[in-house]
């Protein structure tokens, strides 16, 4: 599975536990819709879950005139997922995680996703 394609399907479990509480085991069931798994797929909705405390904290800091519960969901899975790979997959350099979140916000998100997740990311990567 090609990353982008990963982070797509991560981007649906992750929605789904955002929404719903659905165990992630399940949620990456339903994600992948028959699919074949891939480990780069599971460690980004795994990763996410387990930190994602320390995740919120960090986007929220970074959140102008906003507040994290007050964000559209989908956008603020992007941006969990995102911030996931900026502090914990050091193989990915940062201006292909901004890119890729970029590409999902432009995909599931709305008209403003886009520009909004680039203005977080960017001032969250100015500060690691």
């Amino acid at each position: 599975m090609k990353r982008r394609l990963a982070r797509e399907k991560a981007l649906q479990a992750l929605f789904q536990i955002d929404l719903s509480d659905i165990e992630s085991e399940d949620a990456m069931i339903h994600a992948l819709d028959g699919a074949e798994s891939d480990a780069f797929f599971e460690n980004l909705v795994h990763g996410v879950v387990t930190n994602q405390t320390e995740i919120d904290r960090l986007i929220s800091k970074h959140l102008v005139n906003w507040k994290l519960d007050r964000i559209a969901n989908v956008d603020r899975v992007i941006l969990r997922t995102a911030v996931y790979e900026l502090l914990y997959q050091e193989d990915i350099p940062a201006n292909v995680t901004i890119n890729e979140a970029i590409e999902l916000a432009k995909s599931f998100g709305d008209d403003k996703s886009a520009k909004f997740i680039n203005g977080v990311l960017s001032s969250i990567h100015s500060e690691l």
